[in-house]
């Protein structure tokens, strides 16, 4: 989901930070992004292992596509060391490390989009403390949903422990969308009661999303892609008139 809303917003003209923060890396690689284990590059983990303010600006990398508008997403990308930093959360105040390693280093960007684990966990966490707004993704399926409104419930209840007192959750995607499984229409119309208008929008299950993903291509590279490509370019407007409109 980062990563097709960052294409969507590149397509757009909005210049867009993508900072990976899940060790299995799996926004850098499809992102393009390739470690070299020979000489590593700096990734998220050093950045907020050095705990400085503005650090981040250092790991800034260009991303591995090469669509027209590829020049306008980077990346801060990730490596399975990122656990590292997972066993830090005992430290004292280890969440607000990337928030401040960020200060002032994406100034010169509209957008930046952090993908976080699929945990509330201490990774998680840290993000939260650095972002100003937070998207939900879920698929239709119980547990997913369910995880998903854990996940809203959860910011009322810390932003205040993660010194974020403005965060605020925005919306909610309903994606992998497959209209032939009876099951997807009765969870969908479930986080229709659940999130309301907060619901941005559904995104259908397509072999071109996957296909996309795998090989580490832009959508716009990707045979037969229109369709998700509109799903994801109106999701991109829906962001913007959003945080515009919360700003």
């Amino acid at each position: 989901m980062t990563i097709r809303l960052a294409e969507a917003l590149a397509k757009l003209g909005y210049r867009v930070l993508v900072i990976d923060l899940d060790p299995q890396g799996n926004a850098s690689r499809r992102l393009g992004w390739k470690d070299d284990p020979a000489n590593p590059p700096l990734t998220v983990s050093e950045v907020i292992q050095a705990n400085a303010e503005g650090v981040a600006l250092q790991a800034i990398q260009p991303i591995g596509w090469t669509a027209e508008y590829a020049d306008r997403i980077a990346l801060i990308p990730a490596r399975y060391t990122l656990e590292d930093r997972a066993v830090e959360a005992g430290q004292t105040g280890s969440w607000r490390r990337l928030a401040k390693a960020l200060k002032g280093a994406d100034d010169h960007f509209d957008f930046t989009l952090i993908d976080c684990p699929p945990s509330l966990g201490h990774l998680t966490q840290m993000g939260l403390a650095a972002a100003h707004f937070a998207l939900a993704t879920t698929e239709p399926e119980y547990d997913s949903v369910e995880a998903a409104v854990r996940y809203r419930d959860f910011i009322p209840a810390t932003r205040e422990d993660l010194s974020n007192i403005d965060l605020e959750f925005i919306g909610i995607v309903v994606s992998a969308y497959d209209m032939r499984v009876g099951a997807h229409k009765g969870q969908l119309d479930g986080v229709r009661q659940i999130f309301g208008d907060k619901v941005w929008g559904v995104v259908p299950e397509r072999s071109t999303i996957t296909n996309a993903d795998e090989y580490a291509q832009p959508l716009s590279e990707v045979k037969d892609s229109a369709e998700v490509r509109a799903v994801f370019e109106l999701l991109a407007q829906r962001f913007v008139k959003e945080v515009e409109l919360a700003a």
